[in-house]
């Protein structure tokens, strides 16, 4: 009798045992997934917030290079915004050219023209940049998720909208006759507004003085 009572207690563990631990092992389990997908989560999360930041500097970057660069020809307006794009000349390799900075479906997108020299280039290069379709060369997607894109110029002592009435300004020296009579004199700086998914960015940019 007491031979068989042993080997009946070391046959192993009864079925209950079985079944518990395995529930036991299914909710550890369980909890340690749950751990796991939080932090791939949260480094997933935190890599996108770094990728957006970066691009966002990378962006404001080129949009500062830009001002800085801005020239005034005289065969277009040098700088003008319509509510929803900006469009200004700048210098750069080769000459001048059209820059266009545009909201489009909530993406910020950038385009630049040929640079040139001769002033009828740059005035059809002007006036194509309003019919852009955003597949031209030259167009380069910048930044998703922008909600809205306000730009406001300082004149007089006080910010305004840029879409209002400036002063009147002389054509620059060397300009042709009749080219560009009336213009609006440019801003002193440039205040751009952006909606984003994590609050609103403003950066105000001063303009240099432009020489002939």
């Amino acid at each position: 009798m007491h031979g068989a009572r042993m080997g009946r207690a070391a046959g192993g563990f009864t079925l209950v045992e079985v079944m518990v631990a395995l529930v036991v092992l299914s909710v550890i389990a369980a909890l340690a997934w749950r751990g796991i997908d939080g932090i791939v989560r949260a480094r997933d999360a935190g890599r996108e917030a770094v990728d957006r930041t970066v691009r966002l500097g990378t962006v404001l970057a080129q949009w500062e290079q830009d001002l800085a660069a801005l020239h005034d020809a005289g065969a277009v307006p040098a700088f003008a915004f319509d509510g929803r794009a900006v469009r200004l000349t700048r210098t750069g390799d080769g000459g001048v050219r059209v820059v266009v900075w545009a909201l489009r479906d909530g993406r910020w997108d950038r385009w630049a023209g040929p640079a040139s020299t001769r002033w009828g280039v740059l005035q059809e290069s002007w006036l194509g940049s309003q019919q852009l379709l955003g597949d031209e060369p030259g167009h380069v997607r910048l930044l998703d998720g922008v909600a809205e894109f306000q730009v406001f110029c300082f004149r007089g002592n006080a910010w305004s909208n840029c879409q209002s009435t400036g002063d009147v300004a002389e054509p620059p020296e060397g300009a042709a006759s009749g080219v560009m009579v009336q213009r609006e004199a440019l801003p002193a700086a440039v205040r751009l507004v952006l909606a984003l998914p994590g609050g609103r960015l403003t950066r105000d940019i001063a303009l240099g003085p432009q020489t002939p």
